[in-house]
């Protein structure tokens, strides 16, 4: 191999200073050196004392997987390196920190690396990356480590020829948004923001960073958490889902390494209160073709023959899966991973399921398969009742809506509420168009079915009564709150969900002052006041918690039983499903969370149409009050065959959201 002072020649007589610079130099001109990964940890890669146990030379050996991975972060064929693993299989110091080194060794270029939260950052650079470079001498020459005040070395950002790495957290928009660079991993996917400020999902802010590069790497490496809510696993579903196929000793016969083949004996004599009968120390693992009983001694020497192979066909990224079942570490024996298994168990029995997530999710590296108690959207198709789309089928419902805004569309909900929150469904649809423009696009066609008239039993007519429109995308908040301002009479509410993932929150409370201003840069006394939205007791409410609850599982007539419309849309019933109340990455705390890959538009309208019920305290009204309102909406129809009109938006005078209140809950008959 050139080093970098053999690419020409330096004069001997040549100064110092000049020397330096053409050093340098040649760092910055020589091209990239035909050598992969694997092939440059082991000539280069030092190990500290103060990251390992074995401090030295890097040895591949080890843990042999990670060649594999090696190899397909070096192919310029794949474009993403997803990473589905248990914890001890050497991701963080066999795969990401290699590929890193050789990166800025000989093929420098900017590379991001994101965290869920900075100080995951921080302990990366302290615990991982520092010690690297400190013991490894090709990376000590071009990384000024030892010069604390050099800009070229700060905790989150180095500066090498050529390029430069920089780490951030998923909890900081700006630096997830800030810098373009061809290579981004993401550390922990499953752990990170989904929506950093309202701004979107981390993940994808951080890959539009690669989008203008030809030879782009996108590179995934995590934990998997929840079934169906693990963005590791929808990674992996995407690519040729590759396993490490391991040899049998005895028959030869390849497979993968799976926990229904680690076995233990049982000594009825013992009576643990933990373990049972089981005897730990005898665990071992069964060859699942001949049958043959493997020692950790045994497993680990078969590991060592192992090889990748592809399960899905490739289109550009390359999938991995590993657990520790593989690792060769002191702490991943099989007496180790059957005390973890049956600790977990015996938690449980007693009701406690984190220990077990723990064990699927860190020892197998697989999601956790949460039981959400949710029927199943096909099933929810089947309560369809006969009455039309857009049509009251009782006399005396009260219309509220909710909408959703997208920056291309904007979802809209239609319910009737009746005595006890009993519902309706009269429209599920969505408006094509943008959204981030006031009064155009979308928001003509939203404001003209908004407007209408909804036609009842015996004639009757009705309007929308209060209408709750999400505001919380920057991007779109000053068209919702234009349109919004100029209808606050007929009860529109610019609102946003709370930030707080827990039930505190109300799902309507009293807002907050105006966010208009006046020229004094005063709050207008009757300005605009943005709803937040108690979204998760909503929730709640619609979805909820466990196998007994939740107004969508209910059926035939009653308080909270909701009813849907012949011909609703399809999409509907998924995404009124869409969520889940899940334990929390890394916690017993159950917060509702989103399926990955499903869109949740309908239950968000859902939401938001709740919430416009509360703001008319339909909830408190008595029989009485509903009997009113019935008598009223026939009166209406006996008397006139329209609803008496509205005095002119622009004569009348804005009120206060106490005056709707007062309206709503008197006798206002539009």
């Amino acid at each position: 191999m050139n080093t970098p002072t053999t690419l020409f020649t330096i004069c001997p007589d040549t100064s110092p200073a000049i020397q330096e610079i053409l050093k340098k130099l040649a760092q910055v001109i020589r091209p990239p050196e035909k050598m992969g990964t694997t092939e440059w940890a082991e000539a280069f890669r030092g190990m500290s004392a103060k990251s390992t146990a074995t401090p030295g030379k890097y040895n591949a050996g080890l843990t042999p997987w990670i060649r594999g991975i090696h190899a397909a972060l070096d192919d310029p064929a794949v474009r993403r390196v997803v990473a589905q693993k248990s914890a001890q299989v050497a991701w963080t110091d066999g795969v990401l920190l290699n590929y890193i080194g050789r990166r800025i060794d000989i093929d420098p270029c900017p590379m991001i690396v994101m965290f869920a939260k900075e100080g995951g950052a921080k302990e990366f650079n302290d615990e991982k990356l520092t010690p690297m470079i400190e013991a490894t001498p090709h990376l000590m020459e071009k990384i000024p480590i030892a010069s604390r005040r050099d800009k070229n070395n700060r905790w989150n950002f180095k500066g090498f020829p050529g390029g430069f790495l920089k780490l951030v957290g998923s909890n900081s928009p700006s630096s997830v948004k800030s810098t373009p660079a061809p290579v981004v991993c993401v550390e922990e996917p499953d752990d990170c923001n989904t929506n950093i400020k309202e701004q979107g999902d981390t993940i994808t802010l951080l890959i539009e960073r690669t989008k203008t590069f030809a030879r782009s790497k996108v590179i995934y490496g995590g934990t998997p958490t929840v079934e169906g809510f693990s963005a590791v696993e929808q990674a992996y579903k995407t690519s040729d889902k590759r396993k490490f196929f391991v040899p049998c000793p005895d028959c030869g016969q390849e497979s993968v390494l799976s926990w229904d083949n680690v076995k233990w004996n049982e000594d009825p004599n013992i009576n643990h209160e933990v373990y049972g009968h089981a005897v730990l120390d005898s665990a071992y693992y069964v060859c699942p073709h001949c049958g043959t009983v493997w020692d950790d001694a045994k497993k680990n020497r078969a590991v060592r023959q192992g090889v990748w192979r592809a399960t899905a066909p490739f289109n550009d990224t390359a999938g991995f899966y590993i657990n520790e079942i593989y690792s060769p570490f002191p702490g991943s024996r099989f007496r180790n991973l059957v005390d973890k298994y049956l600790t977990a168990k015996h938690a449980l029995d007693q009701g406690d399921d984190s220990k077990m997530r723990s064990f699927f999710n860190s020892q197998l590296g697989l999601p956790y398969a949460f039981k959400s108690g949710l029927p199943e959207p096909d099933v929810l198709a089947e309560r369809v009742e006969d009455y039309d789309e857009l049509t009251v089928p009782e006399v005396g419902c009260v219309l509220t809506a909710g909408v959703d805004v997208q920056h291309d569309r904007l979802a809209v909900i239609i319910r009737a509420w009746g005595p006890g929150e009993e519902s309706w469904l009269l429209y599920w649809g969505e408006i094509s168009g943008k959204t981030m423009l006031p009064e155009k696009g979308a928001w003509p066609d939203l404001d003209a079915l908004l407007s209408r008239k909804f036609a009842g039993p015996n004639g009757t007519q009705l309007r929308i009564r209060a209408v709750s429109i999400d505001s919380s995308d920057g991007q779109t908040s000053d068209a919702v709150y234009t349109f919004v301002r100029k209808r606050m009479s007929r009860g529109f509410m610019a609102i946003k969900g709370s930030s707080v993932n827990d039930d505190s929150k109300e799902i309507f409370t009293t807002p907050k002052p105006s966010v208009d201003l006046n020229g004094q840069q005063k709050s207008v006394k009757f300005g605009l006041k943005p709803f937040i939205v108690g979204t998760s007791r909503a929730k709640d409410i619609i979805l909820g918690v466990d196998a007994n609850a939740g107004r969508i599982k209910l059926e035939g007539r009653g308080p909270g039983r909701m009813h849907w419309y012949k011909g609703v849309r399809p999409d509907y019933w998924e995404q009124i499903t869409s969520e889940v109340k899940a334990p929390a990455s890394h916690s017993a705390r159950r917060v509702w969370q989103k399926k990955s890959g499903v869109r949740n538009e309908a239950l968000d309208c859902e939401v938001y149409a709740l919430h416009a019920a509360r703001s008319l305290k339909l909830h408190l009204w008595s029989p009485a009050r509903w009997d009113q309102e019935k008598s009223t909406q026939l009166q209406m129809d006996l008397l006139s065959t329209e609803a008496p009109k509205k005095p002119e938006e622009k004569k009348e005078a804005p009120v206060a959201r106490d005056d709707f209140f007062n309206a709503f809950n008197g006798n206002n008959s539009w």
